[in-house]
């Protein structure tokens, strides 16, 4: 059984960033599936995309199924003979064999003796078994909303352009999203914008690269980290790479160019969370800190593209951020007109949940747990309940409602702005720790009053109108675990339900 590469390849037009690495996955695992309930033996799977590709490279795929013993069993010996001539059920049986009576064999088990039939059927090729394995992995692929191009009928993520099949050397016949398979690929959209024709599927990752496309998944993260670290350090800088800007980023580019902008310095005065998340959520940039941890007038953007005038590409990204943080330091201002207290008036208008009323509900709610709370762990109780009155009004405000991961920060700096004790406006961005399992926790009895009350209300309100909390609230229990308060949550919990 000879063995050999298999190349599947997509060329489709941008894949959206956030799903690529998922689609890629899914159509590796997709493949692999189909192979194994086909039972064809191969090595090593390997996802492979970028924004205008989907593609799976099979290490050692055998040329086709291993042949098989197939085992038949047919009906009781008993009632296959009478007066030793074959009776009509043992006839019968062997016209469904293919073969005469003669050639059926007595198959012995614990149940007695039965005529059955054996034979060796041969294994199909992959070139056979190929095109329903792909075009199942595709249709299997989580695309959350298809398409439909041109005057075709056919659907996907995105108007598909090429399709690359290939065993080895040798091109597999199929038809599939309305292309025939070919060896033919393409490049860098501008750096290679000619075809390409692929000798052997193991030519595949070298052309493309070649041709200014880095395939590989985690080859191109991680040429984009050692790029933004690189530009970083020439500028004397910290880069924070957010692992989940990292693979968004790494679905928009297949050449990337690692390039620093600037940006006015007054921009400083608003809050560096606004800014940071302006650059993160509008333009895919990453920030700089400066030694002291402080964010610095600059950014590092990635570019799809090795431009000879490399200036002239910082220079449009530093024109079109200006307006973006232009328009966060707009909302800044704006927002502090008007004091959290003013706000609290238009909670009663946001719906918390359709049976647990509104954001002005759960506050007062809140309020009356929290100010209990705090007096049990040793905290000050005015503070906690004032925390609790003010803790979601952050929530109309212009920032948080553009950019919602604010929510609790944003009140932070408000509360401060507006003259509310230290206590109380730490307190509003510490209610929603933890946020996530490795996530820190509330600092101050004041917050951990305030986040254990916010939580309570959540989870008795969900378990009283009959319905049950998810596990993204579960994190509420360390809170208590790592103090040494003396507040037996378990008992008030349990008797919630």
């Amino acid at each position: 059984m000879a063995v050999n590469t298999l190349l599947i390849e997509l060329g489709v037009e941008e894949l959206p960033p956030g799903a690529l690495a998922n689609l890629a996955f899914a159509l590796r695992d997709g493949v692999v599936k189909g192979l194994d309930e086909a039972e064809v033996p191969h090595g090593t799977a390997h996802a492979l995309a970028s924004p205008r590709r989907l593609a799976v490279r099979v290490e050692a795929l055998a040329d086709k199924q291993p042949d098989r013993e197939v085992e038949k069993r047919g009906p009781a010996l008993a009632a296959a003979y009478k007066d030793d001539q074959p009776t009509k059920a043992a006839e019968g049986f062997a016209r469904s064999c293919g073969v005469t009576v003669d050639k059926l064999i007595h198959l012995e088990s614990d149940k007695g003796t039965w005529l059955g039939y054996r034979e060796r059927q041969q294994g199909d090729t992959v070139e056979t078994l190929l095109p329903a394995i792909v075009s199942a992995a595709i249709n299997a692929l989580p695309v959350p909303k298809n398409m439909r191009w041109g005057a075709s009928r056919i659907e996907f993520s995105r108007p598909v352009h090429w399709l690359v099949l290939l065993y080895g050397d040798q091109v597999v016949p199929a038809s599939l999203l309305g292309l025939e398979s070919g060896r033919t690929t393409r490049g860098h959209r501008f750096h290679a914008p000619a075809p390409i024709e692929l000798a052997h599927a193991d030519d595949y990752e070298s052309a493309l690269e070649n041709a200014y496309v880095l395939v590989d998944l985690e080859r191109r993260r991680e040429r984009i980290r050692e790029q933004v670290l690189a530009e970083a350090e020439v500028h004397d800088a910290h880069a924070v790479i957010d692992d989940d800007l990292l693979e968004e980023v790494n679905g928009l580019v297949e050449w990337p160019v690692a390039l620093t902008g600037s940006f006015d310095e007054r921009f400083l005065e608003v809050p560096a969370e606004c800014l940071i998340s302006s650059m993160k959520a509008n333009q895919k940039y990453f920030h700089l800190l400066d030694a002291d941890g402080k964010l610095k007038p600059q950014f590092i953007t990635l570019a799809n593209i090795d431009s000879e005038d490399p200036q002239q590409v910082i220079y449009g990204n530093e024109k079109v951020i200006r307006p973006r943080l232009a328009d966060a330091a707009f909302f800044f201002e704006t927002d502090r007109k008007q004091t959290l207290e003013a706000r609290r008036e238009s909670l009663a208008s946001v719906v918390f949940q359709r049976e647990l009323g509104s954001l002005a509900d759960k506050a007062a709610r809140s309020e009356v747990v929290a100010r209990f709370i705090a007096g049990k762990i040793g905290g000050d109780s005015q503070a906690a309940a004032r925390a609790a009155q003010l803790a979601k009004c952050d929530l109309v405000t212009e920032m948080v409602l553009e950019f919602p991961e604010l929510q609790g920060i944003m009140g932070t700096y408000y509360a401060r702005h507006d003259g509310e004790p230290e206590a109380v406006a730490e307190a509003i961005h510490e209610q929603y720790l933890p946020r996530f399992a490795s996530d820190g926790i509330p600092s101050t009895s004041t917050g951990m009053a305030i986040a254990l009350a916010d939580r309570l209300d959540t989870l008795t309100g969900i378990f009283g109108i009959g319905q049950r909390p998810t596990g993204a609230t579960a994190g509420f229990v360390r809170i208590p675990a790592a103090s040494a308060a003396r507040l037996n949550l378990a008992v008030r919990v349990a008797g919630t339900r």
